[in-house]
């Protein structure tokens, strides 16, 4: 409580940093995924093609391609943003897919005989239907890729990992155990946040007769 009650600007500050960097890369990464469900759903080849692309992306090690991204990339924010938003993809895009797909296609065909356009379809009809499965995909993205956020403290990304790698760094120091703590329970209630609101979103912008 001595270490949180001294630096409780600083800690204060780092979990704004996470969550900010987070809900900013599960909204990139959403806008994304809709998008290339948008080009994929209505196909089954193209569905199996992004459904094993998600599987194959989820085995990738996250230190790893934190890593491998240093040399392109450099340090900072920008390869903290770029695999935050590509771990975030994968669930999201396999939940759009699947969400869009099942839209039962007599609502699609009679939105099509009263006149819609195949856009308008899709934003004013599929979309919606689709919106509580795209919705679960956001909050179990949001979930998974808190922790990888903490990582990207490696390429001195922004966030709670920066307390995490410096308590390590300092393993039996003073304070190095109490900063390594610390960071851990700030990433669990920043998550706890996060998803709140996400179920909060849900909540207003799901209709009653499409809440499961």
């Amino acid at each position: 409580m001595d270490y949180v009650a001294e630096r409780w600007q600083q800690i204060a500050f780092a979990s704004w940093q996470h969550f900010s960097l987070v809900a900013q890369c599960v909204i990139l990464a959403t806008v994304i995924a809709v998008a290339l469900a948008m080009v994929c759903y209505r196909s089954e080849r193209l569905r199996e093609f992004a459904n094993g692309l998600t599987a194959v992306g989820l085995t990738i090690p996250s230190f790893a391609l934190i890593g491998l991204l240093i040399t392109p990339l450099g340090f900072g924010v920008l390869p903290a943003v770029v695999v935050l938003t590509f771990y975030a993809i994968l669930p999201i895009l396999r939940n759009a897919v699947v969400g869009l797909s099942s839209v039962p296609s007599a609502l699609v065909e009679s939105a099509r005989g009263i006149g819609m356009s195949r856009t308008a379809t899709f934003f004013r009809v599929e979309l919606p239907m689709a919106w509580p499965v795209i919705l679960t995909g956001m909050r179990i993205s949001s979930q998974m890729v808190m922790g990888v956020a903490a990582i990207a403290a490696y390429v001195l990304g922004p966030g709670l990992g920066g307390l995490i790698f410096s308590g390590l760094s300092r393993q039996g120091g003073a304070n190095a155990l109490a900063s390594v703590v610390t960071a851990v329970i700030g990433v669990i209630v920043v998550a706890m946040i996060l998803d709140a609101i996400l179920a909060l979103i849900g909540r207003l912008t799901i209709s009653r007769g499409l809440r499961v």
